[in-house]
């Protein structure tokens, strides 16, 4: 008989878990086949949308006034589910023989679930959860490895009790689970962004004249499966849209963003006034942007006219459209 007064054995024998059915297995294996992805990956995509699937059964019996989104665009990597604000990432897995985790570093999400997939007793157990927070801050103070495209994040770090899961969506607020920009990345966007602009002047007006920087493109100079447009930038002239590819470091991570702008003159009789459009979009097949990028709109003066900050799940950021004179200076 097992000594109940270990925690541990507590843990093993009163396991989280959600039970599979038919209709989970139809659709993991659906999913998995329209995957355009090696037969390696397959067996992979299976499981994590079991895992998913299995997550969602899991938080429906405890949060069983909430609505809850599946989101399995990177069903190839992991699964997401979204809570009102929150949003969970599942680390599926077969088993817990390694003590090391893969968690995908771009996917951003508050809470890292680990599932374990069974699939022949048909069940999935919830082994524990890692918050994004303390991802980042295990990361900045162990320089954790990065192989692959995934975090190799030590077992130990998870919490293992996941009926705290629930207790955190209904108590805790989700900017919690996310940490701010820390004075040194602040310091570093910073330096980034006063790089650009010392070295950046662009006469929109020329646009219209047909004279563009070298430093802007046209759209169709990019793959159209790289740059999601927004319907917002189409309404402008096409052969006054142009962009620049900005990148970013945060977390040891190159990022790359999309810089679009859209110009167009206010009327025929009046070319001296240009309606300007500003917009933000992740590329290289990212769905999101980096969390906290700031769009801003500053005069020649330095005062900030507008500002945009991007959340844990904006695939586009935008200015308000804005005009002025031909000869007038603005920093975006």
């Amino acid at each position: 008989m097992p000594n109940l007064t270990c925690s541990q054995n507590v843990r093993t024998i009163l396991q989280e878990t959600a039970w599979l059915e038919p209709e989970h297995f139809l659709l993991a294996r659906k999913i998995s086949f329209l995957e355009k992805t090696n037969h390696e990956n397959i067996w992979q995509i299976y499981l994590n949308t079991l895992a998913l699937l299995g997550l969602e059964v899991w938080l429906q019996k405890r949060l069983r006034n909430k609505v809850i989104t599946r989101d399995i665009s990177r069903i190839s990597t992991a699964g997401n589910l979204k809570v009102d604000e929150f949003k969970f990432c599942t680390i599926a897995t077969e088993n817990l023989l390694s003590e090391v985790i893969k968690i995908p570093r771009i996917d951003v999400a508050h809470f890292y679930v680990l599932i374990e997939v069974l699939e022949e007793e048909e069940q999935v157990v919830i082994r524990g959860f890692l918050s994004h927070n303390q991802l980042i801050k295990s990361s900045n103070k162990s320089k954790l490895p990065i192989s692959d495209g995934f975090y190799q994040i030590p077992l130990s770090l998870f919490d293992m009790e996941p009926n705290h899961l629930p207790l955190y969506q209904r108590y805790v607020k989700p900017s919690e689970f996310v940490p701010p920009l820390v004075d040194s990345q602040v310091n570093q966007l910073s330096e980034v962004i006063q790089n650009i602009t010392s070295r950046t002047n662009t006469k929109l007006s020329k646009w219209l004249e047909g004279l563009v920087d070298k430093n802007w493109q046209n759209l169709d100079s990019i793959q159209k499966a790289e740059l999601n447009l927004e319907f917002s930038i189409r309404k402008i002239n096409e052969h006054n849209k142009k962009f620049k590819i900005i990148d970013f470091e945060i977390n040891s991570e190159i990022r790359k963003v999309a810089l679009i702008i859209g110009i167009s003159t206010e009327s025929e009789e009046n070319k001296n006034k240009i309606k300007v459009l500003a917009q933000l979009i992740p590329v290289n097949g990212d769905n999101f942007l980096p969390h906290n990028i700031k769009l801003a709109l500053i005069s020649k003066a330095g005062k900030v006219l507008q500002t945009i900050t991007s959340r844990i799940q904006d695939n586009c950021i935008q200015l308000n459209n804005f005009k002025g004179e031909a000869c007038k200076k603005y920093i975006i």
